[in-house]
């Protein structure tokens, strides 16, 4: 098990998702903390690939190992697609957590028609030093409760509900939640280009 492969990202729960999901590979996982990395990358492209590819090569780059990253967003129908690209910025609050978001998201939906359909969508690139660069990008459907449900996840999770299993996200335990969810079809995506390291 030579080959390492580093997750590109600061968010524990990120990490915790793809590390499981990579867990059947022969490559040893590492995350920024792994290699005493501190790296905050500026998502400024205008879209879900442009920013995972943003934050892959900043990683590959000041790490020298092939890097993995990802970018998420919630697009809700009712509110024209937001937060969309802003999920993580949703607030004009720079300290705002997951919960001030998920507040303002319902806030926001208050005096809409339901049901409020909705998606996530995950972007994920892969940077190799001297190689090339891999993107995919999946999607899951679902909608938007207005109670928050669940104790585990984390971003919008506790309000984004799977109709067809009448859970939501955060009510998934790990091994579920890594069958079904848009991190989890864009990971599998590229999962033989990762074989191949």
């Amino acid at each position: 098990m030579n080959q390492k492969l580093l997750i590109a990202s600061n968010n524990s729960g990120k990490l915790e998702e793809i590390t499981d999901l990579l867990k059947s590979l022969k490559i040893q996982v590492l995350i920024p903390k792994d290699i005493g990395l501190d790296l905050d990358v500026v998502e400024s492209g205008a879209s879900y690939i442009e920013n995972a590819r943003l934050k892959a090569l900043a990683f590959c780059e000041a790490s020298g190992l092939p890097s993995l990253a990802d970018d998420t967003g919630l697009e809700v129908a009712a509110l024209d697609g937001a937060p969309g690209l802003h999920s993580k910025r949703y607030t004009p609050d720079v300290h705002a957590t997951d919960a001030d978001r998920r507040k303002l998201l319902l806030a926001n939906l208050a005096d809409k028609p339901r049901p409020w359909k909705a998606r996530f969508v995950c972007a994920v690139a892969l940077a190799v030093p001297d190689g090339p660069l891999i993107d995919y990008q999946a999607h899951c459907d679902g909608e938007i409760v207005a109670v928050e449900r669940g104790v585990r996840g984390f971003g919008y999770d506790h309000v984004f509900l799977f109709p067809e299993l009448e859970k939501t996200m955060s009510e998934l335990l790990l091994v579920e939640k890594n069958r079904i969810s848009h991190r989890a079809k864009a990971v599998q995506g590229i999962l033989s280009y990762l074989e191949s390291l």
